[in-house]
């Protein structure tokens, strides 16, 4: 191939997810650690707020602090090793990281927006505020790993979203209070099994 001949789209994109791979594994970076801290958060904050709705020596608000707390450090540490990851990455590579972070920011942003407006109508009741919550963030988390998985050719990204968007149906269809218990195994366990997948690939230095 002439080395002047532009890149196809296609050969544009497989580039851009070798360069981001190799800089992951080269930084410490890969995905495995920021999903290990999304399953931890996901595994302990719903498992105890399902707990806590079983028992009543537990007030209901005791869950929703300790799931804050859990997401609040696993934004933190999710930055943090994007950060890292992202350092010495110029060109296309850094530009579609970028604009994929934004993406989460921006429609999480807008999902809260409407979530709370839905809520403030009263016409739901508590129950079935708490499905919309749960149903609706399952499913926009699922729509960004699909996207994620496209953009960066990632067949296991693209199978966690694809999980997650499964687990949002599911977790609306088994009612109050078992939705979180679909957070916590289904959204837990996927984000735990798809840490040990990339952690089992960046050991073995698969790409």
């Amino acid at each position: 191939m002439n080395d002047d001949e532009p890149l196809s789209a296609e050969e544009s994109l497989n580039l851009i997810a070798q360069q981001s791979r190799r800089n992951r594994r080269e930084l410490g970076g890969g995905p495995a650690r920021m999903l290990a801290a999304w399953a931890l958060a996901w595994l302990l904050g719903w498992g105890f707020t399902y707990f806590a709705t079983q028992t009543a020596s537990i007030p209901g608000w005791v869950g929703g602090v300790l799931v804050a707390v859990l997401f609040v450090f696993a934004i933190t540490y999710t930055g943090y090793v994007s950060a890292r990851a992202g350092r010495g990455i110029r060109g296309p590579s850094k530009t579609v990281g970028a604009m994929y972070g934004y993406s989460w920011a921006l429609s999480s942003i807008g999902l809260t927006v409407i979530d709370i407006r839905i809520t403030q109508f009263g016409s739901l009741s508590s129950d079935q505020v708490s499905l919309l919550w749960s149903g609706t963030w399952l499913l926009l988390t699922g729509v960004l790993y699909l996207a994620g998985g496209m953009l960066w050719q990632d067949k296991l990204m693209y199978g966690l979203g694809a999980w997650m968007i499964v687990s949002a149906g599911l977790s609306v269809l088994v009612g109050f209070p078992a939705n979180f218990l679909v957070l916590a195994i289904c959204g837990g366990g996927g984000f735990l099994l798809g840490a040990i997948v990339y952690f089992v690939r960046e050991k073995s230095g698969r790409r």
